[in-house]
């Protein structure tokens, strides 16, 4: 007699399962309950749709009821809903939404795949907010993108940073919305350390998004079209996003007594069994194992979730097949910049008490002289005595989901990282260098694990300096000009080894350049003169994602007096400087020799790729007494006009 399996949920759990089983037997019954109308639909897609990047709706659906019934001879019963379970004489009681008509079902064996909803606070004023959306399936999109094309609002409110709220404000502010984001934290997207998250802080804002940390929503008020905030702050709406967070869809597995962890998610063995062995469960509902440090989690991903289906539907048919963890590999688009993640964070190994080390890398996404090179913000968190990789993140406008990926692998196979600089990675110039962003960062983790280099942390250093550490930046003075770590001393490296007698051997000497290169070779020409020294991680490049530089940021330009539709090619430019692709001090060094060789009045038009390099261009201008008259981004190329001031300059360089 053929067994007969329920399946509770489509997407990617239980899509992906009924497939798998199917393909394992012909002759089981495979019945597919669904409470909407769609069983496969790429939600990932959905606030790509909703900004029209996606322009056509049917692309969204992966496959269809009558599409997937036929190829896969399933029963799918979609508007169909499962009220409860019986475990003991192993039935369901299901509701045709349509019809309205109640039934039961028998099972033998049964997967739950119900998915998460959204989080929807208790907050005043939410009844009667008639602006609200949250984004879960395509009825949602649906109404959300049907209140932007028939009411094109002016103005948009998304309440939290995740994925979801950042992907909905930029496809907001395509559709000509003014967007603001409201984040509880101090911070967006929580899976990455603020110092990483610091930098998307500041390219979000440069794209006209209204970014408010650390202040939640108190109230709403006139039907939603106001928001009212915890410091009592007032912002008028004319739609708001609620994306803070999913809960688990956990009624069903409740009610039928199942064992559900402190966070609500289903529990499920290795074998993703519930506590009742015939009942298995998968995706967004369950609760996980972390694959880095064992312990329980809730991590809502499309890919372990289509991973847990194929493996539930086998472990149903009889196989023993292990579930091995999330890793939480995740990645994400912020309008130009790209940002990845994997393995665990510094947050959640201070919480778990375990000790690691940390290395902050700035590499371009391929070679320098090929044009298009972007730079990348790569950050290892490594186990300093034994290599193992513990996680990693970052963030470029190019290359960053390979590098990730790769990462990624090692962990998975068990690699260390002095194994990264083995990593023999396809190499040629218009995709990436001879050695590769994730061999340098595998060098650089082995240089701190072999004792060869020690380091000290971004948010560690002014303390240090207070406290009377010796501080030494060994950049060019003229770099010193675009910021700087107050209380640092400036002793350029190429004039290092002819100064070392000024410098006390009784204490540590702390060093910092750019990005941590030149702070490297410095600490090792110290140290191999007998001083004890440490490094900087990562750089001023580091340290001025969040704190930015110490120079004057009150900048006047005449950017607001060129009209927007002002023609940029109807500025007369004097002469051009590519700078894209180069390392520092280079960007630097051409601009300021650029910059002397043209007349009082004349203007200088500057193309970068990373911008880190020229962040303090605007403040620069000002202090200098030049004008920088526009910036605009063509695709990864930033480009800059820069009106010369002869008088100025006179007294400030």
């Amino acid at each position: 007699m053929s067994q007969k399996l329920i399946i509770v949920g489509g997407v990617a759990g239980g899509a992906t399962a009924a497939a798998r089983l199917r393909r394992i037997s012909e002759d089981v019954e495979i019945v597919l309950i669904e409470r909407g109308e769609y069983i496969s639909f790429a939600n990932c897609g959905l606030p790509y749709y909703i900004g029209e990047t996606i322009k056509d709706r049917s692309k969204l659906l992966v496959q269809t009821v009558k599409g997937m019934s036929n190829r896969f001879n399933l029963d799918i019963r979609n508007f169909s809903e499962v009220l409860s379970i019986n475990p003991k004489n192993k039935k369901v009681t299901i509701k045709n939404l349509q019809s309205g008509k109640e039934y039961e079902e028998s099972y033998d064996k049964l997967l739950l795949s119900p998915g998460a909803k959204p989080i929807v606070p208790p907050i005043p004023g939410l009844s009667e907010n008639e602006v609200l959306f949250t984004l879960r399936n395509i009825p949602d999109t649906d109404k959300i993108k049907k209140y932007v094309d028939t009411n094109q609002p002016k103005k948009a409110i998304v309440i939290g940073g995740g994925f979801i709220g950042i992907e909905m404000a930029e496809n907001l502010l395509e559709r000509g919305i003014e967007v603001t984001i409201i984040e509880m934290a101090k911070q967006i997207m929580a899976p990455i350390d603020f110092e990483m998250a610091s930098i998307l802080h500041g390219n979000i804002k440069e794209k006209g998004v209204n970014l408010i940390l650390e202040n939640g929503v108190q109230a709403f008020a006139n039907k939603g079209k106001k928001v009212i905030l915890s410091d009592g702050t007032e912002i008028e709406t004319d739609m708001t996003i609620l994306s803070i967070g999913v809960k688990p869809e956990n009624e069903l597995a409740k009610v039928a007594g199942l064992e559900l962890g402190e966070r609500g998610g289903i529990v499920v063995n290795e074998y993703l069994q519930t506590s009742n062995e015939d009942i298995y469960a998968v995706g967004d509902a369950v609760e996980v194992v972390d694959y880095i440090s064992g312990k329980k989690a809730m991590i809502p991903l499309a890919g372990p979730a289509n991973r847990q289906g194929r493996i539930a539907a086998n472990n149903m048919m009889g196989k023993k097949e292990k579930y091995h963890g999330t890793l939480g590999t995740s990645i994400v688009k912020v309008f130009d910049l790209t940002v990845a993640t994997t393995g665990n964070n510094e947050k959640t190994l201070k919480s778990l008490g375990v000790s690691y080390e940390v290395v902050h890398i700035h590499p371009s996404s391929h070679a320098g002289y090929y044009p298009g090179a972007a730079p990348i913000a790569l950050k290892l968190i490594f186990d300093k005595e034994t290599g193992k990789i513990f996680g990693a993140q970052a963030i470029g406008a190019d290359g960053v989901d390979k590098r990730i990926d790769v990462i990624a692998t090692a962990i998975k196979g068990g690699l260390k990282v002095n194994d990264l600089t083995n990593l023999e990675l396809s190499y040629a110039p218009p995709y990436s260098s001879a050695k590769d962003p994730v061999n340098m960062a595998g060098y650089v983790a082995s240089n701190i694990m072999e004792g060869e280099l020690e380091m000290v942390q971004w948010h560690e250093i002014d303390e240090i300096v207070k406290d009377g550490g010796l501080l030494i930046d060994v950049r060019e003075p003229m770099e010193r000009e675009f910021g700087y770590i107050k209380g640092s001393l400036n002793i350029p490296l190429d004039e290092l080894r002819n100064r070392l007698d000024s410098l006390p051997k009784e204490q540590t000497i702390y060093v910092s350049c750019q990005v941590g290169l030149r702070g490297y070779l410095a600490s090792r020409i110290l140290k191999n003169s007998g001083y004890t020294v440490k490094n900087v991680d990562g750089g001023f490049k580091t340290y001025s994602s969040v704190f930015k530089s110490v120079i004057n940021k009150t900048i006047e330009t005449k950017t607001n007096q060129l009209e927007e539709s002002e023609d940029i090619d109807e500025i007369p430019v004097n002469a051009v400087v590519d700078v894209t692709g180069l390392s520092c001090p280079m960007p630097i060094v051409k601009l300021k020799k650029a910059i002397e060789q043209l007349d009082s009045g004349q203007i200088l038009e500057i193309h970068v790729t990373d911008k880190g390099a020229l962040n303090d261009l605007p403040a620069w201008s000002k202090n200098a007494g030049h004008i920088l008259l526009k910036t605009k981004q063509e695709e990864k190329v930033i480009k800059f006009w820069i009106e010369k001031n002869e008088e100025k300059l006179k007294g400030s360089i």
